[in-house]
């Protein structure tokens, strides 16, 4: 019997989804114990197909954590605290059976307002996984840049009608690769290992301009 006391026996399921947007994008992550906010960003980005081209941050009970340097000149109006710091072994985690979720809210891009919902809960450990990972997952992350909820309601117009006036342009913007209802859990497994390579603990961009 597992020691419920001992967070070495314990990863983090995360269910994400991108909210306002039906039928639901979502992802199952499987989460080491020590991983930290910034690498769950990574986690995240690589796992809907994010190219990390803007803001983000993590709202815990109403405090913001991120990359404080994008707000040096302290125009946002939370305080962002390092996210590097913050582990999933340091979130609350009752050990109550059946009340051991946590819900954070993650945002990026800030103009086109992507809000994931997080919802955490304490799992046990299997032998010989590797993490993290991505168990589950329904349809594509949307494009960069679309707009929006909104905007990708537009564009899924454009994108499946034949006779709209910019279905061309938005087939040939997006690339042939792209499909809406696509979920390659190997590719989306491949994204996240390349990024916790890259990204070393921190956040890629650090590393990538040091």
């Amino acid at each position: 019997m597992l020691d419920p006391f001992d967070p070495d026996n314990f990863i983090v399921r995360a269910e994400v989804h991108i909210l306002d947007i039906e039928p639901e994008i979502s992802r199952v992550l499987e989460l080491p114990i020590s991983l930290n906010l910034a690498q769950l960003h990574e986690v995240l980005q690589a796992a809907f197909g994010w190219t990390d081209s803007h803001l983000h941050q993590f709202n815990i009970g109403g405090l913001i954590y991120g990359a404080p340097e994008f707000d040096e000149d302290g125009l946002f109006d939370s305080k962002i605290f390092e996210a590097t710091e913050v582990r999933m072994i340091d979130l609350h985690f009752p050990y109550v059976r059946d009340e051991n979720t946590l819900t954070i809210l993650y945002e990026y891009d800030f103009g086109d307002s992507w809000r994931h919902l997080l919802r955490l809960e304490r799992v046990p450990r299997e032998e010989g996984a590797k993490y993290p990972r991505c168990t589950a997952g329904k349809r594509s992350g949307p494009p960069e840049d679309v707009g929006g909820t909104s905007g990708y309601a537009d564009f899924l117009d454009a994108w499946l009608d034949p006779e709209h006036d910019e279905h061309k342009d938005m087939r040939r913007w997006v690339g042939r690769k792209f499909h809406p209802e696509a979920c390659d859990l190997d590719q989306i497994n491949k994204a996240i290992a390349k990024a916790m390579r890259v990204s070393k603990g921190d956040y890629r961009f650090r590393r990538e301009s040091a």
